[in-house]
């Protein structure tokens, strides 16, 4: 018996008591029972877990789970967990980022010898700011078959409660840890016509917040932490706002999200391409700042220069009319 099948033969029986006052039955019908999966036939399946809530697991995913000849996971403690809860007793094997050179060939093997290789992460879709990358390629390379098992995805969750639009989105994962380079991709990301979607981590959230104001200027966003969580917490507001917010007491513990409103116009203006350029010379060299904002914007770096000689000649012309006052 399948997963799937079981949903419809195994039933909990419930008295008449379960019935709303208005008559309607809340009755529906989980596992009560061990179920035998079928042996997977041999490939690669991307399996998605669930990003907080264990209960967020597909049918499909458990029973792939099950029925795979093993199961590879950034740790196989965390994934552990799962595999106890639904009584998984496939074995696990650890792949991440730091063991990867050493552990794809023996997955590769796996695969040739007809096996079937689950692939997972700690939290959500794999590969997604995770590894798997060059695991995938080799495997499709050497001609195994590639099967997605879609299912929780921290980016998609945080994307659905930001009250951002959703049409269009692009996803960056981690910003550099450093502040120079956290603003020049910033400067990058700044004329994307989209919603951005960041990862970020507690001790770097504040920083990264006040770096994202400075640059992006009052667009709205949204902090999304520890979704699917008990402590689950959406904060909505414009950059400025959550910046000062997260250098205060706001909570930084767990997993968080980064939600920020597209640019108000998908064209670069003159005055945006100069408050771009105002704001990078105020961080680095004019060949910098024309390199960043040129890339960002989009317009020919020759117009871009040209531009910014100009921003930097009446900043010092305004620079030397105060001194002389």
């Amino acid at each position: 018996m399948t997963a799937a099948s079981a949903v419809s033969t195994v039933l909990i029986m419930v008295k008449d008591k379960t019935a709303d006052a208005d008559g309607r039955s809340r009755l529906y019908s989980p596992f009560d029972a061990a179920i035998e999966a079928p042996k997977a036939p041999g490939g690669l399946y991307l399996v998605a877990t669930p990003i907080g809530n264990l209960g967020d697991v597909t049918l499909r995913a458990l029973e792939l789970l099950a029925g795979a000849d093993v199961i590879a996971c950034e740790d196989t403690r965390v994934t552990g967990k799962l595999a106890q809860r639904y009584g998984i007793k496939t074995p696990l094997t650890p792949y991440h980022e730091h063991n990867a050179a050493e552990a794809r060939p023996k997955l590769l093997a796996r695969l040739s010898q007809g096996q079937a290789v689950a692939l997972v992460s700690d939290a959500g879709t794999p590969l997604i700011s995770d590894p798997g990358y060059r695991l995938v390629s080799e495997a499709v390379e050497a001609g195994f078959a590639v099967i997605p098992l879609p299912g929780a995805s921290a980016v998609l969750a945080a994307l659905g409660v930001a009250s951002l639009p959703t049409d269009r989105f692009f996803f960056e994962g981690f910003l550099p840890p450093k502040q120079a380079g956290r603003q020049k991709r910033i400067a990058e990301l700044s004329l994307i016509p989209a919603t951005l979607v960041l990862f970020e981590s507690g001790p770097r959230l504040g920083a990264a917040l006040a770096d994202l104001a400075a640059v992006l200027g009052p667009r709205m966003a949204a902090i999304c932490r520890e979704l699917t969580k008990l402590h689950e917490e959406v904060r909505r507001g414009d950059l400025a706002a959550l910046a000062q917010d997260y250098a205060g007491d706001a909570e930084t513990r767990g997993e968080i999200v980064i939600v920020i409103a597209p640019p108000a116009d998908d064209v670069c203006s003159a005055v945006e391409l100069d408050k771009l350029l105002r704001r990078a010379l105020a961080r680095v060299s004019v060949k910098d700042a024309v390199g960043e904002v040129a890339l960002a914007t989009g317009r020919p770096r020759r117009e871009v220069y040209q531009r910014a000689l100009e921003i930097n000649k009446d900043r010092r012309q305004k620079g030397g009319n105060n001194g002389a006052a």
